[in-house]
């Protein structure tokens, strides 16, 4: 064979291959598929402590701690402008997309001094050493400076938000539409007008995130409304509206760049175990939508003692929880929160409601000792005819007073005696079991019990830890007689006798401790008292432990101008934070008040009790 034949075959192959070729169809190009965009979550949680207690001096300093204390991290932040509808509006975006709350402060830092203010620099000075205390760091950039922490990447302002804000954050404006808000936020957002302005805390802290909604203020009487005008959402609901369609003859071409979307977020996991009280004071109100954004249930506390109120009792007992966060100075300290909310949390009231005596309860109480009829009514019938009379005692004093008249029993527990006894201390301690039936029956019934101690010469901490069993009760306190409290060489009946303040205030420290650890409701310690110099040093009385109530008992009988000097006279020098007990004797005075006169008596009783 030739070459060129050879060759010639080589190219019919050629040729072949190349026709055959032509006859495939190619492969085609794949088509890339959309990638979805990424679906951010922030982190929410709560302090490692039993109780926290969030500072701040101002609003800003306030939400800025909130959202240290609840947020680990955030893709999206709200920062609202200094106007209280702006903060009010935003808390409502930041619940909906369980987004921390961050306020612009309202002072800014203060500008720097004008040329002509500035004296000129003398070149012949020695320099100046510079100071070395660090600078501290002012609010705007405590602001960004969380931004950052959280990891942002959207802020949405509401309001006219003038602080700078940090680079790389995606500024997103809040529409003043609220159908917009709903588009911008994805979701429907039903408005509710507020009844009340003064509630707005407690609106706020009972948003739903799962559930969303834009509190708005008050809508203003239709009477000053303008003629002509409609509500442009007659349902109140601000809907997420579908894309619109495109129109055919659009009367101008969009110019500039898209108006800024937010990321994609889901609501952050909540944190399990935590409850936030708040005072509900407007200054609250961004930290309250921080917790809610983060799923934490919001209790409000309107005077800063979760013990006060039977509903904020309740609240605490339903939730359970395992820490508290409270926000600001009213809650007091960590550890003195940590109690508090611990008590409540027992759901455990006094007779009347709440767990602390005052303001709001007064007592009307029988006086004795069970079946020793000499010693005072108590002592006159068995236990459920003495809870029957104490609760007709009280019912005449309710129509006179718009407190919770509770009946209470007054039991002689330790009886002074004249003989001075096996252990010589001139005092009859009476069994501690032989008084279960009453306490239990008074607690059942809704009767407060008062313990009453009259030592002779042993010393009254002594005996009160002889009924700890009962004091550990939730409706027994406990009452000091300083006139059986004898010295070394005295006996009844010959001297009277006096208590120092010291002894008085080791039992306020023991009662105090016992509530504290038992978590029970705050304890009412009675001074017995007709003479200044019972109490010896009584204007030094402990009264600021809040697990214990001092009231001191005017104890004269006689006359009841005589009785009112007694009263009078009690009141000099008195200390401060005591509330007064008042006591009628059935027999001894001439004549007895009535309810309506012992109520005269200024200022009124707290405890009345009748012997």
């Amino acid at each position: 064979m030739s070459r060129r034949i050879a060759r010639a075959g080589l190219a019919a192959a050629l040729g072949a291959a190349v026709l055959l070729a032509g006859c495939t169809t190619p492969e085609p190009t794949p088509t890339p598929t959309p990638t979805e965009p990424p679906v951010h979550q922030g982190e929410a949680r709560l302090p490692d402590a039993p109780a926290t207690v969030l500072p701040g001096a101002t609003a800003a300093d306030l939400a800025l701690a909130a959202s240290v204390a609840f947020f680990a991290a955030a893709p999206v932040v709200v920062v609202a402008a200094p106007d209280p509808d702006a903060r009010l509006r935003a808390a409502s975006v930041a619940v909906a997309l369980g987004a921390p709350l961050l306020l612009e402060p309202v002072d800014e830092p203060a500008a720097p001094a004008s040329a002509a203010e500035t004296p000129a620099a003398d070149p012949t000075a020695e320099p100046t050493e510079e100071p070395t205390e660090e600078p501290t760091e002012d609010p705007a950039a405590a602001l960004a400076a969380e931004i950052r922490r959280l990891d942002a990447l959207a802020v949405v302002t509401v309001g006219d938000v003038l602080a700078e804000l940090p680079r790389g954050v995606e500024v997103v404006p809040s529409p003043a539409d609220d159908a917009d808000l709903a588009d911008l936020l994805r979701v429907a957002l039903p408005t509710r007008p507020l009844d009340d302005p003064a509630a707005e805390v407690a609106a706020v802290g009972a948003l739903d995130r799962t559930a969303p909604a834009l509190l708005v203020p008050p809508a203003p009487e239709a009477a000053d409304a303008e003629p002509g005008t409609t509500d442009p959402e007659p349902s109140g609901v601000a809907k997420a509206r579908a894309p619109r369609a495109a129109d055919p003859t659009p009367s101008a071409t969009p110019t500039g760049p898209p108006a800024p979307e937010l990321p994609l977020t889901e609501l952050p996991d909540a944190p399990e175990g935590g409850v936030l009280l708040t005072t509900g004071d407007p200054a609250e109100l961004a930290a309250v939508a921080t917790a809610r954004a983060a799923g934490v249930d919001v209790v409000v506390v309107p005077s800063g003692d979760p013990r006060v109120l039977p509903a904020t009792v309740q609240a605490l007992a339903a939730a359970a929880p395992e820490r508290v966060v409270a926000v600001g100075d009213a809650f007091g300290t960590a550890e003195d929160l940590a109690w508090k909310a611990a008590t409540a949390a027992t759901g455990v009231e006094l007779p009347g409601g709440g767990q602390v005596h005052f303001p709001g309860r007064r007592y009307v109480a029988m006086y004795g000792s069970p079946g020793i009829p000499a010693l005072g009514i108590l002592g006159e019938q068995d236990v459920a005819a003495s809870v029957e009379r104490a609760r007709g005692l009280a019912a005449a004093y309710q129509p006179l007073t718009s407190d919770v008249v509770v009946p209470a029993f007054e039991i002689i527990a330790t009886i002074a005696d004249r003989p001075a006894g096996d252990d010589g201390n001139y005092s009859n301690e009476l069994p501690p079991e032989s008084f279960v039936p009453w306490v239990e029956a008074a607690l059942e019934a809704g009767v407060y019990v008062v313990l009453d101690l009259q030592p002779g010469r042993t010393d009254f901490l002594t005996q009160a830890k002889l009924y700890e069993s009962l004091l550990v009760y939730p409706n027994v306190g406990l009452a000091l007689d300083p006139e059986w409290r004898l010295g070394p060489n005295q006996v009844h009946l010959r001297q009277i006798g006096s208590v120092h303040v010291d002894e008085v205030n080791a039992v306020i420290a023991y009662l105090g401790d016992l509530a504290r650890t038992h978590h029970l409701p705050q304890k009412l310690l009675v001074l017995h008292q007709f003479m200044q110099r019972m109490i010896v040093g009584r204007e030094l009385v402990d009264t600021a432990d809040p697990a214990v109530q001092v009231l001191i008992h005017a104890d004269g009988q006689g006359s009841q101008g005589g009785k009112a000097g007694t009263w009078a006279n009690l009141h000099e020098n008195a200390p401060a934070g005591v509330v007064w007990g008042w006591k009628n004797f059935i027999d001894e005075d001439h004549p007895m008040a009535t309810p309506e006169q012992t109520y005269q008596v200024q200022p009124t009783p707290h405890f009345v009790s009748y012997q």
